[in-house]
């Protein structure tokens, strides 16, 4: 008999008034994109977050070990001065399968956190993304796996706007719970940078 099991992932989870400000800016997209924009599934702004690596279904047993992991990580890094700036889409912006928000700022610095992440909790058995991490948040998904061709200009009209400032301040173990309305995530651990 197979045990009980969490679906994690780590985040940086941005606090409730950059949360608004960049759902102002989702909201100004979807406008702009026009009728194209049904042809996304947009996150909701509680669950926007920066992921630092996703990890799937975790054994019940395991997900302490996983947070000592996460809380040592954390308290190895330090606060990052981060800003939400310029928009895109994965795989390009012609064609976007994700729309996303860039990151500039402390990015290096996010980035050695992501790898440090990825070295302690390999030995858990959690391998890091094959792919080469993107500081990004996830705005969106297309509902079509080859793309939402008609956001292309919107995506390009908002790439230059002002930045968001985010000061990320702790490493979000969170839990997705999901259901067919959508996700729903709950912080399980939340480890304070450089504490």
């Amino acid at each position: 008999m197979e045990g009980k099991t969490h679906r994690l992932f780590v985040a940086l989870e941005p606090p409730d008034a950059v949360r608004r400000r960049i759902g102002a800016r989702a909201a100004a997209l979807r406008q702009a994109a026009g009728r194209h924009a049904e042809d996304v599934r947009w996150v909701p702004v509680e669950n926007l977050h920066l992921t630092v690596q996703f990890l799937g279904a975790v054994p019940e047993q395991r997900v302490e070990s996983v947070a000592d992991g996460v809380r040592a990580a954390a308290a190895a890094s330090r606060p990052l001065a981060l800003e939400v700036k310029g928009a895109g889409g994965f795989p390009n912006a012609r064609r976007p399968r994700v729309i996303w928000l860039g990151l500039e700022g402390d990015v290096e610095a996010a980035r050695a956190l992501v790898a440090d992440v990825g070295r302690r909790l390999a030995p858990l058995g959690f391998a890091p993304e094959a792919r080469p991490w993107a500081a990004h948040l996830t705005l969106g998904r297309a509902r079509d796996p080859r793309g939402a061709p008609g956001l292309g200009g919107a995506l390009v009209a908002r790439a230059q706007e002002d930045g968001i400032p985010w000061r990320a301040g702790e490493l979000v173990l969170v839990e997705s719970h999901l259901s067919p309305k959508g996700p729903r995530y709950e912080p399980i651990v939340q480890a304070a940078l450089g504490a």
